[in-house]
């Protein structure tokens, strides 16, 4: 069994669907990190079967929406003085803003650099979003870093 170490004050997220939890590590930048963490690939879940957990030993922003976006399933775990004080369970976000990125060339937004790529929740079955301007549609998984 793989034992990895209680953290003192930071966040641990969990519950990230196995093989996802690498882009959750890049979009991060974990791997330039100066602090402790730890990426935890298919670990044994009851709830899942698998699962992917990240452990960071400190508190940082995280932008919950694309982790939403990610895996609308994700539990986020804060943790101080080495006990969870606060748990977030995401889901699919309602509207993301420079996010996702609107592909068709007739959109505002191919023309007008400065506007906002927005997207709104159109079908969250499909994962699937709708740009604010166009209509456009969008994955979940289309999402940039």
């Amino acid at each position: 069994m793989l034992n990895i170490d209680k953290i003192r004050n930071g966040i641990v997220i969990d519950h990230i669907r196995a093989g996802q939890g690498i882009r959750i590590f890049n979009w991060l930048g974990l791997d330039k990190a100066s602090y402790t963490v730890a990426f935890v690939v298919n670990a044994l879940s009851k709830l899942m079967g698998k699962k992917d957990v990240i452990k960071i030993d400190t508190a940082i922003a995280i932008n919950f929406d694309v982790l939403g976006l990610i895996d609308p399933n994700i539990t986020i775990n804060i943790i101080k003085d080495q006990v969870v004080i606060k748990k977030i369970k995401l889901q699919l976000p309602e509207r993301v803003e420079n996010v996702l990125i609107c592909k068709n060339p007739r959109c505002i937004t191919s023309t007008e650099k400065y506007i906002n790529h927005v997207f709104y929740l159109d079908n969250s079955g499909l994962r699937t979003y709708r740009c604010e301007y166009c209509d456009d549609i969008r994955s979940a998984d289309d999402f940039r870093k």
